[in-house]
C-alpha cells in the first residue's frame, strides 16, 4: 500500500481544540471540534458551506457504545446550531464535517453521502444510530456518484486519524477463530482463570474477545477497573448466564479497548491483560509475544 500525507491543524494550538484536516491531492477538508467549541466553529468559513456532518457522544443508554447522527446542510453551521437546541440530540458531545474545498458540493452529493455513510455506519455495528429516517436514494449521474466514492474513501481514511472508528468494520463473528495471524491480526490468544474460559484476537487496533467465551459471574470484593463496563455487557445481553449458572457466556464476539478491560471482565476482578492473555499452544504470554514482535524488528530493548 502507498503511504499518504495528512495534514492536521490545529486550531488553537492545542489537541482538544478544533481541528481541520486534509488530504493531498484532496479537494475535501474535515472539521472537528467539540460542541463547547461551536462558537470557534462558527468562525471558520468551513461552517458557511454545503457539507455532510457526524454528531458523536455517548449512548444515554447503552454506555459502551457511542451514538452518532449523520446529516448534512446546504450550511453546515445552521443545521449544528438547530441540533444544539433539539433537546431529542443532547446526547453529542463532539462533531465533524466534511465540505470540499472547491466549493462543489452540492445539495445532491451530500445527500448522497449522508445516505451511504449512514448504511456503513449501520453495517459495522458499533455505534447506536440516531437517525430516524433516511434520505431517499435519488438518482445521479455516472461520474458525480464515482466523484462521491472517492470523496467517501478519503473520509473513511480521515475518521479513524482523528479519533473516530465507527465505520471501520470488525469481522465477522467466527471469522477470527482461523484468521492467519499477521496483517494487523494477533495469535489466537487464551485465558484460563478458575474455571472461566476465554479465546480473543488483537484485530486492526481492538482486542476481541471470542463468542462463546465465559467469564466469572461473582465480583471480587477489590475490583475497580472495568467494572462498569461489565455491568453494562451484562444489561445490554452481550453476557448471558451459562447453562450451569455459574458463569456470563459471550453471545457474539465483542471488541475491547484493552487486552486489560476484557481480562478484567472475564475474572470479574482488576487484571494486567498483558501477562493474563498466553498465546494459544505456546508458552508464551501476550506480553512475552508482543516483546518478540519488537526484537525480530530488530529493537534492541536494553536501551
Amino acid at each position: 500500500m502507498s503511504g499518504r500525507t495528512i495534514r492536521i491543524y490545529l486550531v488553537d494550538g492545542t489537541a482538544i481544540g478544533v481541528r481541520t484536516a486534509e488530504l493531498i491531492n484532496w479537494t475535501g477538508v474535515a472539521v472537528v471540534g467539540q460542541r463547547t467549541q461551536l462558537g470557534s466553529l462558527a468562525q471558520r468559513p468551513e461552517a458557511q458551506k454545503t457539507g455532510v456532518y457526524i454528531l458523536v457522544g455517548p449512548d444515554p443508554e447503552m454506555q459502551s457504545k457511542e451514538r452518532i447522527y449523520i446529516g448534512e446542510g446546504d450550511n453546515v453551521l445552521e443545521r449544528l446550531v438547530k441540533h444544539a437546541k433539539d433537546g431529542s440530540k443532547d446526547f453529542w458531545t463532539q462533531v465533524i464535517f466534511f465540505i470540499s474545498k472547491d466549493e462543489n458540493l452540492t445539495k445532491a452529493h451530500v445527500r448522497y453521502l449522508e445516505r451511504e455513510l449512514i448504511q456503513l455506519a449501520k453495517a459495522t455495528g458499533r455505534v447506536i444510530l440516531a437517525n430516524t429516517a433516511y434520505p431517499d436514494k435519488r438518482p445521479l449521474p455516472e461520474a458525480e456518484v464515482a466523484d462521491m466514492q472517492f470523496f467517501l474513501e478519503h473520509i473513511q481514511l480521515l475518521l479513524p486519524v482523528l479519533g473516530f472508528n465507527f465505520l471501520q468494520p470488525l469481522p465477522q463473528t467466527g471469522q477470527l477463530t482461523n484468521a492467519p495471524e499477521g496483517e494487523g491480526v494477533s495469535p489466537l490468544l487464551e485465558m484460563s482463570i478458575s474455571g472461566a474460559k476465554a479465546l480473543a484476537r488483537e484485530y486492526k487496533g481492538d482486542f476481541i474477545v471470542l463468542k462463546g467465551s465465559t467469564a466469572h459471574k461473582d465480583p471480587k470484593p477489590y475490583w475497580t477497573s472495568y467494572r462498569q463496563l461489565r455491568e453494562q455487557l451484562v444489561q445490554e445481553k452481550l453476557l448471558i448466564p451459562s447453562e450451569d449458572g455459574k458463569f456470563y457466556l459471550f453471545q457474539e464476539d465483542i471488541p475491547f479497548k484493552s487486552p486489560s478491560a476484557a481480562a478484567a471482565v472475564i475474572h470479574a476482578g482488576n487484571q494486567n491483560g498483558r501477562l493474563a492473555w498466553k498465546v494459544k499452544d505456546r508458552n508464551m504470554t501476550y506480553k512475552e509475544w508482543q516483546e518478540t514482535q519488537l526484537r525480530e524488528a530488530g529493537v534492541d530493548e536494553t536501551h
